[in-house]
């Protein structure tokens, strides 16, 4: 059963799913689990394994969703007796346990190939980030040009898009070749639940894109929280220091940071 544990939990987590790995390491008295106990918690609310069932399972298990949120690990100890405001129960026992959240490799989707879809793939493949490109020439996404990404797609950008799987892990770039194809992206994108979605382009270019989509019925609060013209301003126009720009934003959104100089806080 461990060992399938494991196994269900790497799968999971190659799916870009955040799962929680439970171990009963103290047990002291009566208890429904046994020190060693084990059991994964997925996103989904799915359970494999047991550490005894009943109401301090149902407890430990509430937790690990709160911990797939948070993306933190966990200390948990817990009295078994009728006092014990959280579990209510009589065994009279004690345990001691550990939540490991296992947070999967953030996803980064480029669409567009070009200079700075390649720039952006290699700042990203150093800070360990799971790369999908998509283009629709093959000649700008192949391995050859992308010999490390984890996935690479030429074609249609539409059907690509809709075969590839993204969840709130996916951190997506558009820097296409044109408007249209841009804007072709953006629409099988933004209902999405990504983390995050970006797109390459100067302001003009965005507010006629924005009222294109919002006429054809696109949200206009889902619109809003693109991060369009893309990238923190860094004053450049070197297309290396632009997807650095870009990165840093991404960055920026997936810690929870804010846009401030460390030395303003000393």
């Amino acid at each position: 059963m461990y060992e399938y544990i494991l196994k269900k939990i790497y799968e999971d987590l190659e799916l870009g799913n955040k799962v929680c790995f439970v171990t009963l390491t103290e047990v002291k008295g009566s208890s429904p689990g046994k020190q060693g106990a084990t059991m994964a918690v997925f996103k989904d609310g799915s359970v494999i394994g047991t550490i005894g069932g009943g109401i301090l399972e149902n407890v430990v298990i509430n937790k690990c969703k709160e911990r797939i949120k948070a993306g933190e690990d966990f200390n948990f100890e817990y009295s078994l007796t009728e006092e014990s405001l959280e579990t209510t129960m009589k065994c009279g026992g004690y345990v001691k346990g550990y939540i490991k959240v296992f947070n999967p490799r953030p996803k980064l989707l480029i669409i567009g190939g070009g200079h700075i879809g390649h720039s952006l793939y290699n700042i990203s493949k150093s800070l360990d980030f799971y790369s999908i490109i998509v283009d629709d020439r093959a000649e700008f996404a192949n391995e050859n040009r992308f010999p490390d990404a984890d996935e690479v797609y030429s074609g249609n950008i539409k059907e690509i898009l809709n075969n590839i799987h993204i969840n709130d892990n996916t951190y997506v770039v558009i820097a296409t070749r044109g408007y249209e194809k841009d804007i072709e992206a953006l629409r099988e994108i933004i209902s999405s639940e990504v983390a995050y979605i970006g797109m390459i382009g100067s302001s003009k270019k965005w507010k006629s894109l924005k009222e294109e989509l919002i006429n054809e019925g696109a949200s206009n609060e889902l619109l809003n929280s693109v991060y369009a013209p893309v990238g923190i301003n860094i004053s450049s126009n070197n297309v290396d220091e632009i997807a650095f720009g870009i990165m840093a934003e991404i960055l920026l959104v997936k810690n929870n940071g804010d846009l401030s100089h460390r030395r303003d806080t000393r």
